[in-house]
C-alpha cells in the first residue's frame, strides 16, 4: 500500500464533541447550513463524505429563530396525505408558533443527504423550544454561529 495514500477515518476512530447552538435571533437558513455542517463532519480535517463524522448539536431557543422578508406569512408549509383533498397548507407564523422544533429540524434536514446516511447524521440533532435541555451529562460546549 501506498503510504502517501489519503487515511479514511473508521467510525471507531472518530471522536464527537457536543455543541450547544442558542437560536435566538438567529436566522433559519443561515443557522441551519452552519449546525448541517458540523453535524456532517465537514468542520473536521479528516471529513469523508461516506462516513458520519460529525458532532452532536443541540439547538435551543427554537422559537424565537427570525425569518427574512416576508416568508412568515407568504411561505407555506405543505402536507399532502395522498386523498382527494387532502393537501393541507399552514404559513410559517403558525408552523413557528405551533412546532418550532420541527421547522428547525426540516431545515436541517433539507441540507444533510437525502439517504441512509442522512438519517443516521439526523439522529445526532436535538433541538428544544426554550432555553433548557436534559443534555448536560454530555458536557456541551456552547458554539456562537
Amino acid at each position: 500500500m501506498n503510504s502517501n495514500a489519503t487515511k479514511m477515518p473508521k467510525s471507531h476512530e472518530i471522536e464527537r464533541k457536543w455543541y450547544v447552538v442558542d437560536a435566538e435571533g438567529k436566522v433559519l437558513g443561515r443557522l441551519a447550513t452552519e449546525v448541517a455542517n458540523i453535524l456532517r463532519g465537514k468542520n473536521k480535517p479528516y471529513f469523508a463524505p461516506h462516513v458520519d463524522c460529525g458532532d452532536f448539536v443541540i439547538i435551543i431557543n427554537a422559537d424565537k429563530i427570525v425569518l427574512t422578508g416576508n416568508k412568515l406569512d407568504q411561505k407555506l408549509y405543505k402536507t399532502y396525505s395522498g386523498h382527494p383533498g387532502g393537501l393541507k397548507e399552514v404559513t410559517y407564523r403558525k408552523f413557528l408558533a405551533d412546532k418550532p422544533e420541527l421547522l428547525v429540524t426540516k431545515a436541517v434536514k433539507g441540507m444533510v443527504p437525502h439517504n441512509k446516511l442522512g438519517s443516521q447524521i439526523m439522529t445526532k440533532l436535538k433541538v428544544y423550544a426554550g432555553n433548557e435541555h436534559p443534555h448536560a451529562a454530555q458536557q456541551p460546549e456552547a458554539l456562537e454561529i
